[in-house]
């Protein structure tokens, strides 16, 4: 049987040592337990995503320079007053051509790349037969009931090439997570009452959505349309859900044909940025 040893030089237990030992063990227990707590709360998974790391433009002290360093409506306002600013607007029979440069295939200058099914198509074949691609308003245009008019009906920052077949499944059905599989569809989803793009596509649907909240308030004639919770909005100017909004633009970052779309409008077209393509964080800091 083995036997506790007594402190060094110590041949005794009597009533002032036994204390001195439970104290030296209630001391070693608590230093256990503080450092077993200390390991957990290091090991411990975090629940929420992690927001999107924040990032630098060259268009920071030009284009954006009355924006940076805000956050929540303040940033919101600033935004809406510097994508409003000196817009250039395209009638809906010059969206062809335009969405003809801006989502041209990289690998094949003959081609568009369609939202959704990321199927590489002639651009030639714009129309709207089976086969064909057509202009997709991310921003479903009964929900707030600007049809093709110039202005949201026409802004190219969420105007993009869809399969006409793929592009009347959606409809103007809201964003979610969910549903069956879309028939080539690349492997988005639909349900009753939402739509869920591929997972290539939905940071892009995401910052598209959000784009046309910011430039949108009401202030020109037309609806004021927000970001909100809920699917089957209608001819409402709302667009949802959110929550799911925001999660797509931490999961899928702006890519490369993403950020050069966003250029080509800037330079060619509107004239006017998507904000959420050059600051994904921003998303975070409004909503």
């Amino acid at each position: 049987m083995s036997r506790s040893r007594l402190p060094p030089h110590s041949t005794r237990v009597d009533g002032t040592l036994f204390m001195l030992l439970v104290t030296r063990m209630h001391r070693w227990k608590t230093v256990a337990l503080t450092t077993a707590a200390v390991l957990v709360g290091l090991a411990a998974p975090t629940l929420t995503a992690t927001p999107a790391s924040a990032t630098t433009t060259a268009y920071d002290s030009t284009y954006y320079k009355n924006a940076v360093g805000k956050t929540g409506t303040t940033l919101k306002s600033s935004l809406h007053t510097i994508i409003s600013t000196g817009v250039t607007k395209i009638s809906y029979a010059a969206v062809w051509d335009a969405l003809k440069a801006t989502d041209q295939d990289p690998n094949n200058s003959s081609n568009v790349i369609l939202l959704y099914s990321g199927v590489s198509r002639a651009k030639s074949l714009n129309g709207g037969d089976v086969g064909d691609w057509n202009r997709e308003h991310t921003w479903a245009k009964s929900h707030g009931d600007f049809g093709e008019v110039v202005g949201p009906g026409t802004d190219l920052h969420h105007l993009r090439p869809a399969d006409v077949q793929v592009n009347s499944i959606r409809g103007n059905l809201d964003f979610d997570n969910g549903g069956s599989a879309v028939t080539n569809g690349g492997g988005s989803t639909v349900d009753s009452d939402s739509f869920s793009p591929r997972a290539a596509d939905r940071g892009d649907v995401a910052r598209m959505i959000l784009y046309m909240a910011v430039r949108y308030e009401g202030d020109d004639g037309f609806a004021d349309l927000e970001p909100n919770e809920k699917v089957g909005n209608g001819s409402n100017p709302y667009m949802g859900k959110l929550s799911v909004l925001k999660a797509w633009n931490e999961a899928d970052p702006p890519s490369a044909f993403e950020e050069n779309r966003n250029q080509v409008i800037y330079d060619t077209y509107q004239h006017n940025r998507n904000p959420f393509i050059d600051h994904p964080e921003w998303v975070e800091a409004i909503w």
